[in-house]
């Protein structure tokens, strides 16, 4: 069993909402209960990059999923500003010149560079279709191998794989998994899920769960839900 403010540091709430006015109330309805807000693209486009910087000056950490992809040049760069914002957390995709750019541009701060593998909403014959040769679990391992020689913080991939991946990256780096759903609830468009406990127990260090807790009518309630499983892990 784990202490719940233990816990309260390893729940990331996506904040993925269409305005800032829907985004400030939730975190306002979960203020006390969560202290790590994800922002993607849908909130990064609606002035979310602001209120990134709003959350981390009153104490609150930040997860910035941009999933950034680029030439180097373009991703140090970016990195360096990131870096100047005090976010926490920055994805890019797993590919080791991107990480490496990355991983110089960042270095001596405290951001911790995440690199997404396979995205959860992707199965074996999406891979197919994108044109890869491996299958989604054969693919994380490898590119989480390829993080870890880069000197990234941590990994994002599927809590189903986290298990595999912790066996790569040991004991130190992050492993954030989204797809996180309770028990009954329903998946929505993610295709590789599993719920809170069952994720701390496969080694995730942080979970990411969005419409669980955003959209839910009570959503304090839902995030002690979760905190809840996680916690009896």
């Amino acid at each position: 069993m784990h202490p719940v403010e233990t816990m309260r540091d390893r729940l990331i709430v996506g904040l993925d909402v269409p305005t800032l006015t829907e985004a400030e109330k939730a975190v306002c309805e979960l203020e006390g209960t969560v202290s790590f807000y994800k922002i993607g693209y849908q909130l990064a486009f609606a002035g979310g990059l602001d209120f990134a910087r709003e959350l981390v000056s009153g104490g609150t950490k930040v997860f910035l999923d941009m999933k950034l992809l680029d030439i180097d040049n373009t991703v140090a760069k970016g990195v360096e500003n990131i870096v100047r914002m005090g976010v926490s957390m920055l994805t890019l995709h797993a590919y080791p010149k991107t990480m490496k750019a990355a991983v110089d541009a960042a270095k001596g701060s405290d951001l911790c560079l995440l690199a997404v593998t396979v995205l959860t909403s992707m199965d074996e014959q999406d891979m197919i279709d994108a044109g890869y040769e491996y299958d989604p679990h054969t693919l994380v391992l490898r590119r989480s191998e390829q993080a870890l020689h880069a000197g990234m913080g941590g990994i994002v991939c599927s809590a189903e794989e986290a298990e595999a991946v912790r066996r790569i990256v040991g004991p130190d780096m992050a492993v954030v998994t989204p797809g996180i759903r309770p028990a009954g609830s329903d998946h929505g468009d993610q295709k590789r899920v599993v719920t809170p406990a069952q994720a701390i127990r496969n080694g995730s260090s942080h979970l990411v769960v969005g419409r669980p807790i955003v959209k839910a009518a009570d959503r304090r309630a839902a995030a002690e839900a979760i905190l809840a499983e996680m916690c009896s892990a």
